[in-house]
């Protein structure tokens, strides 16, 4: 990866998420806006322990793959640790950029953000 192009990135989807200016997309643009240590990051075993079985998590920043998750949940982040993407995949869910998120629910439908 070429220096700087993460950084790119993260401006061009938080200003795609403001354009949007829905409450959620909102939410997560103003989470994204943060130093870079003040950003989110959660764990698998957060997700499992909050999520309900077949609902749509939204973090804004990077899940990690600490712990263990036995639901089935689509999970869309800006970043994903190896583990954590093959964890989720593993019980059947479906590990996503906010991006991509964002063009399937443009309203932002019954979207949890988990911080």
């Amino acid at each position: 990866m070429e220096k700087g192009s993460e950084n790119k990135r993260l401006l061009e989807l938080v200003t795609q998420l403001m354009k949007a200016n829905k409450g959620i997309w909102r939410k997560a643009a103003d989470e994204l806006s943060r130093p870079t240590r003040r950003r989110r990051e959660v764990n698998v075993s957060k997700i499992n322990r909050y999520a309900k079985e077949g609902s749509v998590v939204l973090v804004p920043g990077k899940v990690l793959g600490s712990g263990f998750i036995a639901k089935k949940v689509t999970v869309a982040a800006f970043n994903f640790s190896g583990t954590a993407k093959a964890l989720i995949e593993k019980s059947g869910g479906r590990a996503i950029g906010i991006d991509r998120l964002m063009a399937e629910n443009p309203q932002g439908k019954d979207v949890v953000i988990l911080v």
